[in-house]
């Protein structure tokens, strides 16, 4: 019995040596794992409650599209922007605002959000407001700034459409050659549909090549 005691004396003193040497380590890895678990669910949380509610704002702002309330719009996505830019709403607000600001004909308002959209959206919602954006920019006869939106590379299914928007850039431009090349371009990137026809009809128009 005595022989067992004293060995399980010496485990325990080996126990408190090995504590001694490393239990401050333990103790702060311990606390580190509860401090990150807790961050990972805390952020979590914090990700779920700003998605949530920036559906709500994005909710108000269909509503306020789908009625024409141009001052709600704005306000909705404003908001978006301003509160709920890490989340996929703010840009699509952005996007949806701008498509009426335009049709109302408020340029000035429309180019800030597709802006904000093409700096701040993603993939393909970026690639669209710079899309926009180059069209907005074509109509206010600022040929540089469009040509500049577009000489980004986009995402393969927007490529057609790039290339036809840079040619109308061009043949504004008054730069017949470079326009007929881009239609070209676009022709080639673009499945078969109404949109090659309009395009034909573009290159056509320029004449013959010199």
């Amino acid at each position: 019995m005595a022989h067992y005691d004293l060995e399980e004396q010496e485990q325990i003193d080996q126990l408190k040596t090995w504590w001694k040497m490393y239990g401050n380590l333990v103790t702060g890895l311990l606390a580190a794992a509860a401090f990150s678990m807790a961050s990972w669910q805390g952020w979590n949380w914090y990700q779920n409650k700003q998605a949530a509610e920036a559906s709500a704002v994005f909710a108000a702002l269909e509503e306020a599209v789908a009625v024409g309330d141009a001052q709600k719009i704005k306000a909705m996505a404003g908001e978006l922007a301003d509160k709920y830019a890490g989340t996929s709403y703010a840009p699509f607000g952005a996007l949806l605002a701008a498509r009426q600001s335009f049709a109302a004909g408020d340029l000035k308002t429309a180019r800030m959000q597709l802006t904000w959209a093409a700096e701040n959206g993603r993939d393909e919602v970026r690639d669209l407001a710079r899309y926009r954006l180059a069209a907005v920019l074509l109509d206010e006869k600022e040929y540089d700034a469009a040509i500049k939106q577009l000489d980004i590379a986009p995402a393969p299914a927007f490529a057609g459409r790039f290339q036809e928007l840079r040619g109308d850039v061009l043949f504004a431009q008054g730069k017949k050659e470079e326009a007929r090349a881009a239609y070209r371009a676009a022709l080639d990137q673009m499945e078969a549909s109404l949109g090659h026809e309009l395009l034909q009809q573009k290159i056509d128009s320029l004449g013959e090549a010199a």
